[in-house]
């Protein structure tokens, strides 16, 4: 797992809590920037898959 990979996971798992937060506590705010964070980890885990895969090949 190369560094992008993990950056993303974990940025991703942070946004999935602010979006849940944001839900709960009923802060659109919040809410938002989760959403925003989850799509912008999924991004880099994706770009961290692609090194992972040119690396190997």
């Amino acid at each position: 797992m190369n560094k992008d990979q993990m950056q993303g996971t974990a940025r991703e798992i942070v946004g999935k809590f602010q979006k849940n937060f944001g839900e709960i506590f009923g802060n659109r705010l919040q809410k938002e920037k989760g959403t925003t964070n989850q799509l912008s980890g999924k991004s880099q885990k994706s770009l961290g898959d692609i090194k992972a895969f040119i690396a190997k090949n």
